[in-house]
């Protein structure tokens, strides 16, 4: 029997209204806890499709890129999709739901914030409240600011980067050797030494965009050494 078959037998327990989240009275213990991740992650999967307050065909066909589902269960999982977008349940129950299964510090849990981020920007465009509700998930996983940062940076165009990664410094590195980077990126980024090079007009925007970007990420570093 596969999971997914699990799945909709344990469905078939539900009463009327009766909401997706009661399933995990059920899965307390193994194997069940397998369905209850099952259950859990897709449920994240719907809800980051309707955080927006729209579910788009982009986003529902981003969801079957993120969350592989084996031939033949289709229709099963679609129903757990289904239901988990009408549950009254919020989705930080599902997220700590995912946590409490592998732990803090699991490879697994960046992986699901990039399938969610994945969904978020396939209607392209990225809704504040699919920021907040994905930021709200990474901190319920424990997962470290700048990783969440990192991911937001390879999905979201004009995310705000790791002010780490901008400068090209390690977390944790001394302020001095921030400090030198900064201003070693400052003095090669400047406009006024590529105008003194005769770099053309639409390279000095670009290195004016990245001054200030260079900039930002010192300010953000120094004033949490303050």
């Amino acid at each position: 029997m596969s999971i997914w078959t699990r799945v909709t037998d344990l469905l078939a327990l539900l009463t009327r209204n009766e909401p997706l989240s009661s399933l995990f009275e059920r899965l307390r213990t193994p194997p069940e806890k397998t369905v209850g991740f099952a259950i859990a992650t897709v449920a994240l999967g719907a809800k980051i499709a309707k955080a927006d307050g729209l579910v788009t065909r982009n986003e529902v066909a981003a969801f079957r890129e993120v969350f592989i589902i084996p031939e033949g269960e289709e229709s099963n999982v679609a129903r757990v999709y289904d239901l988990a977008r009408q549950d009254v349940a919020g989705f930080e129950d599902y997220a700590r739901r995912i946590r409490a299964m592998f732990g803090d510090g699991a490879a697994q849990l960046p992986d699901l914030l990039e399938g969610l981020f994945h969904i978020a920007v396939a209607d392209g465009d990225y809704h504040p409240e699919e920021n907040r509700f994905i930021a709200r998930v990474a901190e319920i996983f424990h997962v470290p600011e700048h990783e969440f940062q990192r991911i937001r940076a390879e999905f979201v165009p004009d995310a705000e980067r790791d002010p780490y990664d901008v400068l090209g410094v390690p977390h944790g590195a001394p302020l001095t050797q921030v400090r030198a980077a900064w201003r070693a990126l400052v003095r090669e980024t400047h406009p006024d030494r590529l105008i003194a090079h005769g770099l053309p007009e639409e390279a000095i925007r670009l290195a004016e965009k990245r001054l200030i970007t260079v900039n930002r990420a010192w300010e953000q570093i120094s004033d949490r050494a303050a």
